[in-house]
């Protein structure tokens, strides 16, 4: 089955207590049309990308406000809804995928099952790197790529300055679309900036960025279902790479602790 990522983490692991994350891939043409050059706005990015994640939500297990998962995320992430002059909405997918990702309209989304791997100084380095990807209008490139991609292009085309609100063919279009984005290297790297520098200014520990690189390094090692996951990541930083830098930023600015 296939899964929509655009952000930091893509990994896959299933269980039987919970779905694999879902998009529409019943409507989308098999046959696709050529690329048609049109302006492409933020706010054609934002639109577009909340009708998507409006879909998602809805076709996808969303952890009700009172679940454990959707508490702690709370508890985590509330204060950061309005940071550094964006709007964001937060909620988890309670899936079977490790991931993350984030839109261009403000919305990001964790699924439960990399909550389950991560610690709340981790969890905050990976919503940190999000944000970053926001703040940086990569979610717009992306958006757009997925624009490049679906089927029907000529569809969702900016029609008199204005997105077009999509039917359900075409926000399943548009998914495939999504599904085949990604961000760039250097786009990872200064959301990874970011991310670090998000930590040290809401006095968070740098090092949980550190540890999840980590984490994710470990993920990647052997077996099937890792060089998958190595295919899936050959447009990232190297996990391991990012580390270390995390941790050369962090002894040049005195916050590294050795593990005792």
């Amino acid at each position: 089955m296939k899964k929509f990522f655009t952000g930091l983490l893509i990994v896959t692991c299933v269980s039987a207590a919970q779905a694999q994350f879902k998009i529409n891939t019943k409507t989308i043409d098999a046959t696709k049309k050529a690329a048609k050059a049109v302006t492409f706005s933020d706010a054609d990015a934002a639109s577009y990308a909340q009708q998507a994640v409006g879909w998602m939500d809805a076709n996808n297990p969303v952890a009700a406000p009172n679940d454990p998962y959707a508490l702690r995320l709370n508890k985590l992430f509330k204060k950061h809804v309005s940071e550094d002059g964006l709007s964001l909405n937060f909620k988890v997918y309670k899936v079977s995928d490790i991931n993350a990702f984030d839109c261009a309209d403000g919305s990001v989304r964790v699924f439960s099952a990399l909550m389950d791997m991560m610690s709340d100084e981790e969890l905050l380095a990976v919503i940190g790197h999000e944000i970053g990807h926001v703040k940086n209008h990569d979610t717009k490139d992306a958006v757009k790529a997925a624009y490049t991609r679906a089927a029907g292009k000529d569809i969702l085309a900016s029609q008199s300055g204005a997105a077009a609100t999509l039917t359900e063919s075409q926000l399943g279009q548009l998914a495939d679309g999504l599904l085949g984005s990604s961000h760039s290297r250097k786009q990872e790297s200064e959301a990874d900036d970011y991310s670090y520098e998000f930590m040290k200014k809401h006095g968070y520990s740098v090092l949980g960025a550190y540890s999840a690189f980590m984490k994710l390094a470990k993920l990647s090692e052997g077996g099937p279902q890792q060089s998958k996951l190595q295919k899936m990541m050959s447009s990232h930083p190297d996990s391991k790479k990012r580390a270390e830098e995390i941790e050369k930023k962090a002894k040049e600015d005195g916050l590294w602790q050795e593990e005792k």
